[in-house]
């Protein structure tokens, strides 16, 4: 009798893989995410603000994604604004398992982007989509309040080191 331990295997990996797919962080308020990027001090944070409501920003998305796939040293967060017109959170989690993101989505619990989006930084006009690029090591940190094309990930990382 053959055993089945190599299949069992093969099924429980796919299935712990298969579970980091379309995965989204509670709501979480400003302050908590800056807690958070501040607690990742030995690596780059790339924070992207995006909507479901926004093209640019799902077309951006692909570049978030191989960023997150081919740089360990990078700590890739998407943080969904949806909340700001719609309420609905499923929305947003369905979204993210429909696409597949591997990278860390949190959706944003603010409701007034008034009250905030010059915390994130002074010059943000509040248009989607907006990029953070912070190095908690140099200090050093980009803003960039538009649409991301191949290679500006990149650029921008390197312009914090």
């Amino acid at each position: 009798m053959k055993s089945h331990q190599p299949q069992l295997l093969a099924l429980f990996i796919l299935l712990i893989a298969g579970s980091a797919i379309g995965q989204t962080k509670d709501l979480m308020h400003l302050a908590q995410l800056q807690e958070q990027i501040k607690g990742e001090g030995d690596k780059i944070q790339v924070v992207n603000f995006w909507a479901t409501w926004c093209a640019p920003c799902i077309k951006e998305l692909p570049l978030f994604e191989k960023l997150n796939d081919d740089r360990k040293d990078v700590k890739v967060r998407l943080v969904s604004l949806d909340l700001d017109l719609d309420p609905n959170v499923e929305k947003v989690r369905g979204f993210v398992k429909r696409k597949k993101i591997r990278s860390e989505v949190i959706i944003l619990d603010e409701k007034n982007p008034n009250s905030w989006i010059d915390k994130v930084d002074k010059d943000w006009s509040g248009a989607l989509p907006a990029t953070l690029v912070i190095n908690n090591k140099t200090g050093k940190r980009k803003f960039v309040e538009r649409e991301l094309h191949a290679g500006d990930l990149e650029k921008l990382i390197a312009e914090v080191q």
